[in-house]
């Protein structure tokens, strides 16, 4: 039987300093201005009060007073849900449901090659960095149709696509020429001060 959550004054982040899914959330958090405190993890050593929390023992987890969150998607839209302002979801259901349709793309053709990339099959991680490299370069146009992704405003979507590209070079990935409007969003969203405060020592060294 799982021990009861310790209700906490203050949200507790237990976040993997290299994580692209912790950074994603810490992100959001920093957008934010959200009083936090975030715990590193170290993924191959968590400590035993993590599973207690949370019966997937992953990262990231989200305690805020006795609720438990995980899944950086659905912590990221409790965030945005608890702290309104400013909002990173469109207030109509329209455009709500086109920027989740951009989320599940994004999640579904993009983060699901991460983890060949991040694996030890070197065979599996060239085909998928070359998958991905081509799949950036032909979305160019979308990513300079506006300031941000798909979107006039900075949205959970721009705070899912950062980490991803603020990773390239750790993966190997040099965008050409013609991905220049790539290269200039990713500029814009790595000049922000909420993705600046949101970078860890380890991910400040993967650049």
């Amino acid at each position: 039987m799982a021990e009861p959550v310790t209700c906490r004054s203050v949200m507790t982040l237990y976040s993997d300093p290299a994580s692209i899914y912790s950074h994603r959330v810490r992100i959001v958090l920093f957008e934010k201005d959200i009083t936090v405190e975030i715990e590193d993890v170290d993924p191959d050593n968590k400590p035993s009060e993590l599973l207690h929390l949370n019966p997937y023992n992953s990262l990231p987890t989200l305690v805020d007073r006795d609720l438990v969150l995980y899944d950086s998607r659905v912590v990221a839209e409790y965030l945005d849900e608890r702290f309104p302002h400013p909002p990173l979801m469109p207030v109509d259901p329209v455009s709500r449901a086109r920027s989740r349709l951009a989320l599940f793309r994004i999640e579904t053709d993009w983060y699901a090659l991460l983890p060949d990339l991040e694996g030890s099959d070197s065979r599996a991680a060239d085909k998928a960095r070359k998958a991905l490299r081509e799949s950036l370069v032909a979305s160019a146009d979308v990513f300079g149709a506006k300031p941000f992704f798909l979107s006039d405003e900075y949205t959970l979507v721009d705070a899912t696509v950062a980490p991803m590209l603020w990773r390239l070079k750790h993966y190997g990935i040099e965008l050409p020429k013609e991905a220049g409007a790539v290269t200039k969003y990713a500029k814009r969203m790595f000049d922000r001060e909420g993705f600046q405060l949101s970078l860890t020592e380890s991910e400040r060294e993967m650049r």
